[in-house]
């Protein structure tokens, strides 16, 4: 946590190497949080881009308050994925991107499946709310922990725990009936 602080300080003061390596450090986390949250890798690796963006040219504002720096970086993804999902609300649907599951060309059984399974967890996750949707993409998308989730969404840990409690309960259980009714 102090060797975060350090970089962020170096790159308050204009230090492009420490920024470089924040950069490093959490692309892949932004990543994977917004791919899964819009469900398209050209638009998720445009909308990183311009977290980083973002990030870079507001560091001034940045204040350490022993939160980690990657909770600022997940605010301003969350913001720019709401901007996003407020201009594409005029369209009436959103298309799965299909090249989302990355398995070795050698299993195209397992990449059917995998392919299967994601899009039953996308058709399950839209019977979440919100917040339940936004601590599952936090967590396992994001890779975070529950503390961070905590922070980034401004509420209690143990209002996340319930809502990720809640949230898998609820997955389960969409899972399941389609499953025995053949819708998913």
């Amino acid at each position: 946590m102090q060797d975060e602080k350090n970089l962020v300080h170096q790159a308050q003061q204009g230090g492009k190497e420490a920024f470089a390596e924040l950069y490093e450090s959490h692309f892949d986390r932004i990543y994977r949080y917004v791919v899964v949250k819009i469900g398209n890798r050209a638009e998720a690796e445009d909308m990183t881009q311009q977290v980083f963006i973002r990030a870079y040219e507001s560091m001034g504002s940045y204040k350490w308050q022993g939160i980690p720096f990657s909770a600022w970086l997940f605010r301003i993804a969350h913001n720019q994925i709401v901007d996003f999902i407020r201009k594409a609300s005029k369209k009436p649907t959103v298309q799965l991107d299909e090249s989302l599951p990355i398995i070795g060309d050698s299993d195209p059984q397992g990449e059917a499946e995998l392919k299967l399974n994601i899009e039953q967890v996308v058709i399950a996750a839209r019977q979440l709310t919100r917040a339940q949707r936004e601590v599952i993409s936090l967590r396992f998308a994001g890779g975070m922990s529950i503390s961070e989730v905590a922070s980034v969404m401004g509420k209690s840990e143990g209002a996340i725990k319930a809502l990720q409690h809640s949230a898998i309960l609820a997955l389960r259980k969409t899972l399941r009936a389609g499953e025995h009714n053949g819708k998913i």
